[in-house]
């Protein structure tokens, strides 16, 4: 996938939030869902990414489904899991959940073009050189 991605122009800072959105997707798929059964009786999930016409990253996984409806948790503070869905809300744009014929696809999307810094708020006063003539005193009046 970061191979992938690189070559088509994609910035570093999306490739590596796709990759951990990959990661929980397939950790998901293996510990949530059934596997896909192919015509030759192979079992697998099947993972995916594209830029959309859109200029949007899409990373998707599909497997054969599982007991229960993918939504977001909320874990307790020493639960070993349940934080994937929550992850991927932080990081992606959107994402969501697509039926099809013996088969269950997570799927999320996010700027393929976003760099870091636009994605981090400042605070009020801050420009992109995170000097607005304050000491650490006045940031926290700003705050």
């Amino acid at each position: 996938m970061r191979g992938d991605l690189g070559r088509t122009g994609v910035s570093d800072s999306v490739i590596d939030d796709a990759v951990l959105i990959l990661s929980e997707l397939l950790s998901n798929a293996w510990r949530h869902g059934r596997p896909l059964r192919s015509d030759h009786g192979d079992v697998a999930v099947r993972a995916a990414w594209r830029i959309d016409e859109y200029g949007r990253l899409i990373v998707e996984v599909t497997d054969g489904g599982g007991p229960t409806r993918p939504i977001p948790a909320n874990p307790s503070i020493t639960a070993r899991g349940g934080r994937g869905l929550n992850i991927i809300t932080s990081l992606a744009e959107d994402w969501g959940v697509r039926d099809g014929s013996g088969e269950v696809t997570v799927w999320a999307s996010l700027p393929a073009q976003d760099e870091f810094g636009d994605r981090i708020a400042l605070l009020p006063g801050l420009g992109p050189d995170l000097d607005a003539g304050l000491g650490f005193a006045d940031l926290d009046e700003l705050a």
